[in-house]
């Protein structure tokens, strides 16, 4: 009689493993019980109506080890047929013109083929039966690579994505204007030359450590490009005793990388106390009555001058140089 290894066979109040199927062959004298389950009192009677008769099984028997060969029974092809392929770096992170080795496996023992799918310059440093180990070159835009085997004639074949970064490397910070009187409105500006993937960027705009506005942008070509955050606001006395700075963030957790910052230089907002408008008009009085005192003066300076240079000389040069020549030499002239 066989049944499976897992069956249970109930005789009297004790449940009998399979293990113990050696005890009815083996005949008197020799025990094979390995396990038993005593079962609750005053349950149904549980002997076969002939011996002859394989008991019912139950259905809380242990039925682990037929459910694996039923599984195996089921699936022939799950064999020498089946096998899987991987790539490693599951997740592939690269700065920009950067270069990455990509490993590709199998779990076939014997593959007829194999290797890396890619548009890139891609170099085999070693390879087995089993695995191929490449160098992937000058890796300037996200793309996807392909690990493929063939084994037994299927075809079977794992995909890797790859993203490009670049870092901020360079945050310029500007004030406009630089000088500004109190109440009156100035901008702040960052500017980020290249940096990518833009929508991993943050730009924080700082008075110190106060984060005045916060700038993100959305998905955009995979491309380096330029961000800029600008903001507006009022320029206050205590503004003037500030540092204004940018602080660029590129997060890259969420593609299994991590999280790169870069800072502008500090920059100082002039700020002054605007003039009341009559201070001005007395100021701009006050400074015309000196200069028309001065041009006054050396209008005057200049008439005296003069009216003493000809009480000397006379009314006019040529005369008085006449009249200081020698008196012969004046009746030849004449």
């Amino acid at each position: 009689m066989w049944l499976p290894e897992d069956a249970e066979i109930m005789r009297g109040n004790v449940v009998i493993g399979s293990q113990m199927l050696g005890a009815w062959a083996a005949g008197p004298g020799r025990h094979s019980l390995t396990c038993a389950r005593r079962l609750p009192p005053g349950g149904p009677p549980l002997l076969p109506a002939s011996p002859r008769t394989l008991p019912e099984m139950p259905t809380f028997s242990c039925w682990g080890l037929p459910a694996a060969l039923l599984a195996l029974l089921c699936c022939p092809g799950s064999g020498e047929n089946a096998f899987e392929v991987h790539v490693w770096p599951e997740r592939l992170l690269v700065e920009l013109r950067g270069s990455r080795e990509v490993n590709c496996s199998t779990s076939c023992a014997r593959p007829e083929a194999g290797g890396l799918e890619t548009t890139l310059t891609k170099t085999l440093l070693a390879q087995q039966p089993r695995w191929r180990q490449y160098l992937v070159l000058n890796i300037s835009q996200d793309t996807g690579l392909l690990c493929h085997f063939t084994c037994s004639g299927k075809y079977l074949s794992k995909a890797l994505n790859v993203s490009v970064y670049q870092p901020p490397k360079q945050v310029v910070l500007k004030l406009q204007p630089a000088w500004v009187a109190v109440g009156k409105s100035f901008t702040i500006e960052c500017r980020v030359p290249a940096v990518a993937p833009l929508e991993s960027l943050t730009l924080t705009l700082l008075r110190g450590q106060e984060t005045l506005y916060n700038e993100t942008f959305e998905r955009a070509t995979p491309a380096p490009q330029e961000a800029t955050a600008t903001f507006n606001s009022t320029a206050h006395w205590e503004y003037g005793h500030s540092n204004f700075s940018c602080q660029a963030e590129l997060d890259l957790r969420s593609r299994g990388g991590g999280v790169f910052r870069s800072a502008s230089e500090p920059q100082v907002l002039e700020v002054y106390e605007p003039m009341q408008d009559n201070q001005l008009v007395i100021i701009v009085t006050v400074v015309s009555v000196l200069l028309f005192l001065f041009v006054t003066s050396v209008l005057l300076c200049f008439v005296f001058g003069q009216h003493w240079h000809q009480k000397r000389t006379g009314a006019y040069g040529v005369r008085a140089a006449w009249r200081r020549l020698p008196r012969a030499y004046r009746s030849q002239s004449a």
